[in-house]
């Protein structure tokens, strides 16, 4: 939606508003908040044009929820937009009172609230405002999906006397943007991406082999969730665990597969996820996957032990609060219609309770000899000299390193390469580096 069709939303809404104030009976009142409004009639299609049809189809909003959005934007476009609550209260707060709204800024602008929403839809009739009131509730789609927000209200009032505002997200597709999260207490996730391609990933072949029904899920699972009998039986989205040591490739597989199918691949912060305080750790997960449900990305949980982790025996109070996360995690997992990858170093780690509703698990082994071997051959690019005393042969023989370290290798060696102002790498610093990831690790090189 541009500014021009956003100035058409503008100058709509009374016809919209019309449509719902059959139920006012003080037409006098409601023919003064017209006036003061200053807003021409024209039909509600007007708001979501073509352009929006993927907000529409997306979250599957009915008319109702559109209107709703549509009096959540307007402001943020056209400032005066809700003047007429602001005037009409300031000639008879009382009579007026039932309009709702905030007035904020030094501009005084007025701001619609979930009142704002009841009044304009459901008028005076109690069955239709309690009809209204479920599109505003928590687990509403408006809400649940973060379109709209209520801000909190004042202590003691009632929870639709809260300013109503568009999301970022919500703000961006109406802009025709393409909606980017920041990382935040809100959102504990960041995108993670690589320009590498399947080629560079040095794995076993049984690994090549447990990957290859994910990637056939990616590509057909919406069929399987289309057909009439099979979608009764079988539950949204795709589970699987990556396990294995360190350095592995399980991130890099991770951010391979999203692209390969196009979709954005957020891996999830766990410490901003995990909280000491009860009750934080559902709300923190219930923020995330509310947010990720609708939008086809997949989550990345790294080094999930830490959640994922065996429940313990309930001993003390603590402990049942941390089971109760691991089972509202559990549920939660069970319901995203989207791809979830588990990451973890040892796979006994895991809790069973998920173990036995993932799709699959896979092993990400420590590479052997021909594998090291492999990767040492791809390792550094082609523009560098290579020492003729370096054999990478023995080298991969010699030393047992994942491919995380080798990376590792490869960037202490270039940048040595390059403070000498040349492009040759030499065996000692080869050497030096193996020993230097060695020492990471409390290993003694051999």
């Amino acid at each position: 939606m541009d500014l021009n069709q956003i100035f058409k939303v503008y100058n709509t809404v009374s016809n919209v508003f019309g449509s719902f104030f059959s139920s006012i009976d003080n037409t006098s009142d409601k023919e003064k908040f017209w006036r003061y409004q200053g807003i021409d009639k024209q039909s509600i299609e007007d708001i979501f044009s073509n352009s929006n049809s993927k907000l529409i189809s997306q979250f599957g909003l009915n008319e109702y929820e559109q209107f709703i959005i549509a009096l959540t934007i307007l402001p943020h476009y056209y400032p005066d937009t809700f003047k007429g609550i602001r005037i009409l209260q300031s000639h008879d707060e009382y009579t007026f009172s039932v309009l709702g709204g905030v007035v904020k800024g030094d501009h005084k602008l007025c701001y619609p609230t979930g009142e704002t929403i009841l009044f304009l839809m459901g008028g005076n009739d109690p069955i239709c405002r309690l009809e209204i009131r479920s599109f505003l509730e928590p687990d509403s789609k408006l809400m649940r999906h973060g379109l709209i927000q209520i801000l909190p209200a004042e202590p003691g009032t009632p929870r639709l006397s809260g300013q109503l505002y568009p999301s970022d997200e919500l703000l961006a597709i109406i802009n025709g943007e393409t909606y980017v999260p920041e990382y935040s207490s809100s959102f504990p996730a960041k995108r993670i991406t690589t320009q590498m391609k399947w080629d560079d990933l040095v794995l076993p072949y049984d690994t090549f082999e447990a990957m290859e029904e994910l990637r056939i899920w990616m590509e057909h699972g919406n069929k399987l969730l289309g057909h009439s009998d099979l979608k009764r039986r079988l539950k949204p989205g795709y589970r699987t665990l990556f396990y294995g040591p360190p350095g592995t490739g399980k991130t890099l597989t991770a951010s391979l597969i999203g692209n390969e199918f196009d979709i954005p691949v957020y891996r999830v912060d766990l410490s901003l996820v995990v909280s000491k305080w009860i009750g934080e750790t559902e709300k923190n997960l219930k923020q995330l996957f509310d947010m990720a449900e609708n939008k086809r990305w997949a989550l990345f949980f790294d080094e999930a032990d830490s959640l994922f982790g065996k429940r313990t025996q309930t001993s003390s109070a603590n402990d049942r609060y941390a089971n109760q996360e691991v089972s509202y995690l559990l549920q939660r997992i069970e319901d995203f219609p989207g791809l979830v990858i588990l990451a973890s170093n040892l796979k006994n780690n895991m809790d069973a309770a998920f173990t036995r509703r993932f799709q699959s698990t896979i092993l990400f082994p420590m590479p052997d000899a021909e594998l090291r071997y492999q990767l040492w051959k791809k390792a550094f690019p082609e523009d560098f000299l290579m020492d003729e005393a370096i054999d990478f042969k023995k080298i991969a023989k010699q030393y047992e390193l994942a491919g995380g370290a080798i990376t590792n290798i490869i960037r202490y060696c270039t940048l040595k390469a390059y403070s000498r102002d040349n492009n040759e790498i030499y065996l000692s610093d080869l050497e030096r580096a193996i020993i230097r990831e060695y020492q990471k690790n409390g290993k003694i090189a051999g």
